[in-house]
């Protein structure tokens, strides 16, 4: 295989539940999974997952790694907070056109391509984004302890509040309550794992609350309408209007759809591709750039 770089891209969507790697030539991409990605929770980690992961790609394409190391890149990766972070992975990582950012802006692009919308987007962790009159607009996805609401970890987490509260007696039994109960018989145990549980463990109780919401379920309705009402909030506060599309992603994200005010609910649209299609997006921007001498 010849390895030109003329026609080829190196993309990057990095999470902190996956990340993936795509080498793009013309309208073929070769796309490889690793794990997680986070460069503020584990810098370390990170990196050996991103170069362990593009020499998989290498491998898998028959393509040599430093061909890869010279492509014009996009990485979209969790956790770049700011040019301290980018100047570390520039040092860490032999990648030698790349364009290092927030992994919210591969989200963004690649659900709305070039078209003005916001994204809501609700996985284990959350944030939201707008795009509009060709600007953009970043928020919220500082992580479990600072912010993510109307993630899945926060949902898990408003279940086990709503568990201690009818514990304590504030509010009656009912059958999401109920089930939870067959899991954690005690206060003591609610409270001991809490005390240890990643945001991924938190988000793993989701799928029960948002099940029993769609039966009607008082205290599962109520951390799903919850979570709808700062969504609208947010998007509103972002600059939505009527008219203006709206997508909803992540795992938890469209189930919220049924929970919002009738003019919101007008406006949802579904995404029109993954956030690595956006990353693809973006690097292909960077080639551009760097075949017209803007670096």
């Amino acid at each position: 295989m010849t390895d030109s770089p003329d026609t080829q891209v190196l993309a990057i969507d990095g999470g902190g539940t996956r990340c993936r790697i795509a080498l793009v030539r013309g309208n073929h991409r070769r796309v490889i999974e690793a794990g997680s990605a986070n460069v503020t929770t584990d810098f370390d980690s990170a990196v050996r997952c991103l170069r362990e992961g593009i020499e998989t790609l290498a491998k898998h394409s028959d393509t040599r790694p430093q061909t890869l190391h010279a492509l014009p890149a996009f990485v979209g990766l969790a956790g770049v907070t700011g040019q301290t972070i980018v100047d570390r992975l520039t040092t860490a990582l032999p990648l030698q056109n790349v364009h290092y950012a927030d992994d919210r802006l591969a989200a963004l692009r690649g659900a709305l391509g070039r078209g003005d919308g916001l994204v809501a987007h609700c996985g284990t962790g959350s944030f939201f984004a707008a795009q509009l009159a060709g600007t953009h607009r970043l928020a919220g996805g500082w992580g479990s302890v600072l912010g993510d609401e109307a993630s899945a970890q926060w949902v898990g987490r408003a279940a086990l509040s709503q568990l201690l509260h009818q514990v304590d007696g504030f509010i009656p039994i009912s059958a999401m309550i109920e089930e939870f109960r067959t899991q954690f018989s005690t206060a003591t145990e609610i409270v001991e794992f809490a005390r240890t549980a990643t945001p991924a463990a938190f988000g793993a109780l989701a799928p029960q609350v948002t099940a029993h919401a769609q039966t009607g379920d008082p205290a599962a309705l109520k951390i799903m309408q919850r979570a709808a009402e700062h969504i609208t909030l947010t998007l509103t506060q972002m600059g939505w209007t009527t008219g203006t599309p709206i997508c909803l992603t992540g795992g938890i994200g469209p189930h919220y759809a049924p929970y919002f005010p009738d003019p919101l609910k007008g406006e949802l649209s579904k995404p029109l591709g993954e956030p690595l299609d956006g990353a693809i997006a973006l690097a292909q921007e960077r080639g551009k750039e760097i075949a017209h001498g803007h670096c």
